[in-house]
């Protein structure tokens, strides 16, 4: 019997969440099939943008996508905001703000947003952010059960404070942790 697998990866700054891209070569994307050896058939559950870090679910199982994917799931991300955020503006994000999504006005559903108080500990990343010389930033957590695309970083934009550094922590109940960047890790299923 064919059995299905499962991975949680940490999606490294600059990859694609695929393994093919139809583009030229002439531009070498970094894809996820350079992490580790998967099996044939094995999708990106949603994805990251190439920019954005952290956690990744992959799997053979299409059903096993849908159901992540359908919006019920929780993805919590950390953010990296450049200013000292306001209470506003969280209050604002908390309670859905208007983003453009393919040119079209979209309402953002409310959702859980708060300031972390110590900042998170995640591995340098490879391309640097710009350093505290310019100017204060802090971090936020963002959760959604929604995923349009570059939705954190719209949400962030709009209330005045854009995203510097973007790291998934939680899927579910499947956390980043400990994992360090291209960490591949084997699963027997994933605890939603």
């Amino acid at each position: 019997m064919h059995s299905e697998k499962h991975f949680k990866i940490y999606k490294p700054y600059g990859y694609l969440s695929q393994f093919i891209t139809n583009e030229k070569p002439r531009k070498k994307k970094k894809l996820l099939g350079e992490l580790y050896d998967f099996p044939e058939g094995t999708m990106s559950i949603g994805r990251l943008d190439q920019d954005s870090e952290g956690l990744l679910l992959l799997t053979t199982d299409g059903k096993v996508s849908a159901n992540i994917t359908g919006g019920e799931v929780e993805k919590e991300y950390y953010v990296q905001v450049d200013g000292e955020i306001t209470k506003e503006a969280i209050g604002k994000l908390q309670k859905g703000v208007e983003i453009s999504i393919n040119g079209k006005s979209y309402s953002t559903l409310p959702c859980k947003a708060f300031l972390l108080q110590e900042k998170p500990h995640f591995p340098e990343r490879t391309k640097k952010i710009r350093d505290e010389r310019h100017g204060p930033t802090s971090w936020i957590s963002i959760t959604l059960t929604e995923g349009k695309f570059r939705q954190v970083k719209k949400m962030t934009a709009v209330v005045g404070f854009p995203t510097l550094r973007l790291v998934r922590v939680r899927i579910g109940k499947e956390f980043l942790g400990n994992m360090q960047p291209g960490e591949v890790i084997n699963l027997e299923e994933f605890e939603l």
